[in-house]
């Protein structure tokens, strides 16, 4: 591919549906995230870890103190940028990391928003469960403005928005059901997990779901499965999941039975 000079070849290749799969599996599959912002006081970049999350429509989220620094730089500059990506054996730059960059909102206290991206939160992180209420503690949703995509080496992707996130957010109400009823199936968890991964045993349970897909966690390990297609109903997603993913061997019935 020639740059738009045409007298070059580009370092990008062009953005397929592979490496979008990729870019999405990395920021809905990460439990923490490299999060840089400008500090209010010097204007050089800040960088810090953050526990992540996602909201239903694949929006990261973070929760922050108001004493923490990247609360203060966003709450003066809501332009951040977010690194995600799990490094393995040999080289770390042979492994894909994606760089997002992103425009800060703050999620309203109280409010359905709210209680809807804490338990998402949660079902990640339950441990936050001590500190998610203080009173200084906030959401923020960090919405994907574009991202660079780097799958290891000669696999470079520049991504917009529209690949990373859906259109519009789904309605909560039945995609938290099933997220509450998935959370007491450890059986299904188990099975789905014997589907997805090589890495025998542990005590996987389902960490959340979305249009998008889902999430297990066993202990410091975490599959994100991401749909071929997004669903467009919560028992779609089920069905999927119950029947494909485990041929209901075991069957576990239907959260709507």
């Amino acid at each position: 591919m020639a740059d738009e000079r045409g007298d070059k070849p580009s370092l990008l290749r062009e953005t397929d549906e592979e490496a979008r799969h990729l870019a999405r599996t990395l920021v809905r599959g990460a439990r923490y995230m490299a999060l840089a912002v400008l500090d209010p006081q010097t204007g050089f970049p800040s960088a810090s870890r953050a526990l992540t999350a996602t909201d239903l429509d694949g929006v990261p989220v973070i929760l922050a103190s108001a004493l923490s620094g990247h609360t203060k730089g966003l709450a003066q500059d809501p332009r951040c940028s977010l690194l995600a990506g799990e490094l393995g054996k040999g080289d770390p730059l042979a492994h894909p990391r994606i760089t997002l960059q992103c425009l800060a909102e703050l999620v309203d206290r109280p409010g359905p928003d709210h209680d809807r991206i804490r338990e998402r939160f949660l079902d990640h992180h339950p441990k936050a469960a001590l500190y998610v209420d203080f009173p200084d503690f906030r959401f923020f949703r960090l919405v994907p403005q574009s991202a660079s995509l780097n799958g290891g080496f000669g696999r470079a992707y520049a991504l917009g928005a529209d690949d990373l996130v859906l259109a519009e957010l789904p309605d909560p109400a039945d995609w938290l059901d099933l997220q509450r009823t998935l959370r007491g199936m450890s059986d299904l968890a188990s099975a789905v997990a014997e589907k997805l991964t090589t890495e025998k045993g542990g005590a996987w349970r389902f960490a959340g779901i979305d249009p998008a897909g889902f999430d297990l966690i066993a202990s410091e390990r975490q599959i994100r499965h991401e749909f071929q297609q997004p669903m467009s109903t919560s028992q779609a997603a089920y069905d999927y999941i119950s029947s494909v993913l485990t041929v209901n061997a075991r069957g576990i019935p239907s959260p709507k039975n």
